[in-house]
């Protein structure tokens, strides 16, 4: 085969250190706008980046010239420099280490876009740690609950 044909919509999940409530408007939509840009740069286009006050969703095209890995550690390093840069009370701003990637259908992009754009609402009703089990449950996916949150 003469040519690479890669389409792979991946639903990365990942929170702050100790799930601390650190985004909040002012700067909540502009560290989303952040995050893709990073994404895009990274030719992984974004569809959508969201979250809530611990916690970043975001969907992407995984390129495949980056592996996922890599991606999500460029995306953590570049926007934890960059908050701390937007007020000193962000100072101590820190990703946590690990995350979560799920693939998505093409079939479901559009039903995951919603849940990414309801976060607020979501988070009305459930805690990010029962959002983060059901992600692991629904995707069979095999787990410690002890290394989940450290």
């Amino acid at each position: 085969m003469g040519q690479s044909l890669v389409q792979n919509y991946i639903h990365i999940v990942f929170s702050t250190k100790y799930r601390e409530e650190l985004i909040y408007p002012p700067y909540e939509q502009e560290l989303h706008a952040y995050l893709g840009g990073v994404c895009n740069e990274l030719e992984c286009p974004v569809l959508i980046v969201g979250g809530y006050t611990n916690h970043i969703h975001i969907l992407c095209m995984l390129s495949k010239k980056i592996a996922l890995m890599t991606l999500v550690q460029k995306i953590k390093a570049h926007s934890s420099k960059w908050i701390k840069t937007k007020d000193k009370s962000l100072a101590n701003f820190f990703w946590q280490d690990g995350y979560g990637a799920f693939s998505v259908n093409p079939r479901e992009v559009d039903v995951v876009i919603n849940y990414i754009k309801n976060q607020h609402e979501h988070h009305s009703k459930k805690d990010f740690k029962e959002e983060y089990r059901s992600f692991l449950k629904t995707c069979n996916v095999d787990y410690d609950e002890k290394y989940v949150w450290e």
